[in-house]
């Protein structure tokens, strides 16, 4: 029987997040698992009048790559990729692991290695989306493999998803609409921050954010959502912090991360676990080792932890912080080939002060 919660979801992405207009050119990726929210989109994107454009892609594809990928290869991107960002006019994501650990034995030179390639692809999909010439936004299909990351069965795990979604609510589209107009208080408050000051557990760290523009990300982007971001003066990052949660990324676990700052750059990165392939990461490029966003987590019906970014980064009470690539609309200059999020919870004990004023207490939003 179809899980009517698929549906809904659909509809929140299609009217909602992307707001589908007709004739617009709408591209849809995702892999076979997730075909009952790509169907439904799908649809969707059809009865709004518009042209569905699909994309689908196999897990295994990937891993593939990896293993058996030349250097000409790794830094080929097929002409028509190009021209498939310049003429969309949306993009929906559905991502749908089988099996999340499938790329932890792959080469991580090679990763990097096309991340690079893959740069200008990205850092133009992010140039228009800034410019409001596309919209896009990216969601979960619930698989096992998610469902086992988070330590749930899959039907714990789909109640956990769509309780984010806020699909049991009446009208879910004017709940998101409730949150954004709750969450625009608060960006506008910050929208004249200059500087921040994070105390927590190991973690003693000052940024500014002068001039820089706070982000409400309220559905539309990711989905679900729970977010206040910018993007840090790119020099101004200095001390010291300890993530909470393992940094998950590439289907590697890097656990116990602690980064060291000075004048915005990472100068000292140990971990616990797979601190070499964290080592790694922040030489991708320059801009690896400096800090293109900061962000509030604002979800409080997000409390724990799954090891999936999606969900991770929206827990309410906690920050996080991506090394690498700044989103333009977030005044960020940051480049790079990666952006990687990693998750500190001040739940216990943390406090995040904006100029002098304490903003944020173990987890509770003051102002």
């Amino acid at each position: 029987m179809a899980d009517p919660r698929v549906e809904t979801v659909a509809r929140i992405l299609v009217d909602y997040s992307v707001k589908v207009k007709p004739n617009q050119l709408v591209r849809i990726t995702g892999a076979p698992e997730g075909a009952p929210l790509i169907l439904a989109v799908y649809q969707k994107v059809l009865e709004r009048g518009a042209h569905p454009f699909l994309q689908l892609e196999l897990d295994e594809a990937e891993e593939l790559f990896y293993r058996y990928a030349n250097d000409a290869q790794l830094d080929y991107i097929a002409p028509f990729m190009k021209d498939i960002i310049e003429q969309i006019d949306a993009a929906i994501g559905i991502w749908t692991d089988v099996n999340t650990k499938q790329l932890t034995n792959a080469d991580p030179a090679k990763q990097t290695r096309r991340s690079v390639a893959r740069r200008p692809l990205s850092d133009r999909f992010l140039e228009r989306a800034a410019k409001k010439e596309l919209r896009w936004s990216g969601t979960l299909y619930p698989t096992q493999a998610f469902a086992q990351d988070a330590e749930m069965s899959l039907r714990e795990f789909e109640d956990f998803v769509y309780n984010g979604c806020l699909v049991h609510e009446p009208d879910p589209i004017k709940a998101w609409k409730k949150i954004s107009k709750e969450q625009q208080r608060v960006v506008d408050w910050l929208n004249k921050a200059r500087k921040i000051h994070v105390v927590g557990p190991d973690t003693d760290l000052k940024l500014e954010v002068t001039g820089r523009p706070w982000i409400n990300c309220d559905g539309h982007e990711n989905f679900p959502d729970g977010e206040i971001f910018t993007g840090p003066i790119e020099d101004s990052v200095c001390g010291h912090i300890r993530y909470t949660y393992p940094a998950c990324v590439y289907g590697r676990e890097v656990e116990d991360v602690r980064l060291q700052f000075k004048d915005g750059k990472v100068v000292k990165a140990t971990a616990a676990k797979n601190e070499d392939f964290l080592l790694k990461m922040l030489k991708t490029d320059k801009g690896a080792r400096y800090v293109g966003e900061f962000s509030f987590g604002t979800n409080y019906g997000i409390q724990r932890f799954t090891k999936n970014t999606l969900f991770d980064e929206k827990i309410g009470g906690t920050i996080h912080l991506a090394v690498g690539k700044g989103y333009p609309e977030s005044g960020s200059k940051n480049k790079s080939a990666i952006h990687w999020d990693m998750v500190c919870d001040l739940r216990k004990g943390g406090e995040v002060r904006v100029d002098g004023t304490l903003f944020l207490k173990d987890g509770k939003i003051l102002i």
